[in-house]
């Protein structure tokens, strides 16, 4: 699931990018994604929604084991 999961964020990677942030995956376990926002998207108000309304949604829709993503601070 790892590598499905990088294949996905690399879809959403430009995204962050143009706005200055990116994301790293942390881990996958049991369905849970951990990822760390960093750049301006580590700082910005905005980092919540853009993981649940953004990422996760992407996730989810790509890979159906998907069941949650988590920010970690790294």
């Amino acid at each position: 699931m790892r590598e499905q999961v990088e294949a996905v964020l690399a879809k959403v990677r430009p995204t962050l990018r143009a706005d200055g942030g990116d994301i790293e995956l942390i881990d996958v376990k049991d369905g849970v994604v951990q990822v760390a926002l960093t750049g301006a998207c580590g700082g910005c108000p905005m980092a919540q929604m853009t993981l649940k309304h953004g990422v996760e949604k992407a996730l989810k829709e790509a890979i159906p084991g998907v069941k949650n993503v988590v920010p970690v601070d790294k």
